[in-house]
């Protein structure tokens, strides 16, 4: 599996997955937006790091980077960042007829079938009475 293709279906169901399916959705090639604006998408307030530390913008997609990794598998990143000013101009990093997957497509879902008719999850089915 690519490591693009991971990183959807991971941003897709994390924290971030507003910020991921927002800039998804767009087909500009550039978004100037605000750190409230961003806020408001995600539906919770920005981590005090955020607007404490420049490098919490940065396009670093590590293990604990689930905010970078919202705009990276998307298709964007940061390219001008003003701390005093609460803003951010985002670009994309493809061209915008680049072949976007639908999340259902990379992670599709299935169904489990039916309950199997008898299963009970009452513990004295479960256990035997040993006395």
């Amino acid at each position: 599996m690519s490591t693009d293709i991971k990183h959807m279906k991971m941003t897709g169901r994390g924290k971030y997955h507003r910020l991921f399916a927002h800039l998804s959705g767009l087909s500009t090639t550039e978004w100037r937006t605000t750190f409230r604006e961003i806020e408001s998408i995600l539906g919770f307030e920005l981590p005090r790091s955020a607007r404490m530390y420049r490098p919490w913008w940065a396009n670093d997609t590590g293990k604990y980077h689930s905010h970078a990794l919202a705009w990276n598998a998307a298709g964007w990143e940061t390219a001008e960042v003003n701390m005093a000013a609460e803003t951010l101009l985002l670009r994309r990093k493809y061209p915008v007829n680049y072949a976007k997957s639908r999340l259902d497509e990379l992670w599709p879902v299935h169904s489990a079938g039916a309950w199997p008719k008898g299963l009970s999850l009452k513990r004295e089915d479960i256990y035997e009475d040993r006395t």
